[in-house]
C-alpha cells in the first residue's frame, strides 16, 4: 500500500491510501464520464473531502479552503484554486487494479483554468487557506531539488 500524506490547514497532518480514500468517498464512477479520453475508476474530489472531514470529527472546516496543492513522487507540484475543483476526480484504479505507474492516485481537473488537466503519482495533498491572496489560475511545475553546487562540474 502506497501512502499519501494529507496536510490540512486546520486539521494538520494525516496519512491515507487510495483504498481508504475510495472507501470514504463511497461511490466510484468511470473517469471517462468526466474526462472522455481517460480510463479507470474514479471518485469525486468534493465527495471525498466532505467524507474525510466527517471522518476526522468535523462536519466542515471553519474556513473554506482556498486551494489544493498536490505533490507528485517526481517532485512535480500543482496548485489549484479550490473553486475549480467542483468537477475534479481522483483516479484510484484502472482495470480493477490499483494504479501502479501513475499511482497511488491521479487527479483530474476538467473545466478549470489549468493547463495541467491531470497530475499523476500524487504522494501529498495540501489543502490550504490563504486569506491574503487567492490564486485565480492554477500553477504547476517541478520543485527545485538541487543546489548551485549540484550544477557545477566537478573534476
Amino acid at each position: 500500500m502506497r501512502e499519501l500524506t494529507i496536510d490540512h490547514f486546520e486539521l494538520g497532518l494525516s496519512v491515507t491510501s487510495a483504498a481508504e480514500m475510495a472507501e470514504l468517498a463511497g461511490a466510484s464512477f468511470p473517469i471517462a464520464d468526466r474526462v472522455p479520453e481517460a480510463a479507470g475508476e474514479a471518485i469525486d474530489w468534493q465527495s471525498w473531502y466532505s467524507a474525510w472531514l466527517k471522518h476526522n470529527g468535523t462536519k466542515e472546516a471553519a474556513l473554506s479552503p482556498s486551494y489544493l496543492m498536490v505533490e507528485a513522487a517526481d517532485t512535480f507540484e500543482a496548485t489549484i484554486p479550490w473553486e475549480q475543483l467542483d468537477q475534479a476526480a481522483v483516479l484510484i484504479s484502472c482495470e480493477g487494479e490499483p494504479l501502479t505507474k501513475t499511482g497511488p492516485i491521479r487527479l483530474y481537473v476538467p473545466n478549470g483554468s489549468s493547463k495541467c488537466l491531470n497530475v499523476k503519482s500524487i504522494v501529498k495533498l495540501k489543502i490550504g487557506y490563504n486569506a491574503a491572496s487567492e490564486p485565480e489560475e492554477a500553477s504547476y511545475g517541478f520543485k527545485h531539488t538541487f543546489t548551485a553546487d549540484d550544477l557545477r562540474m566537478k573534476k
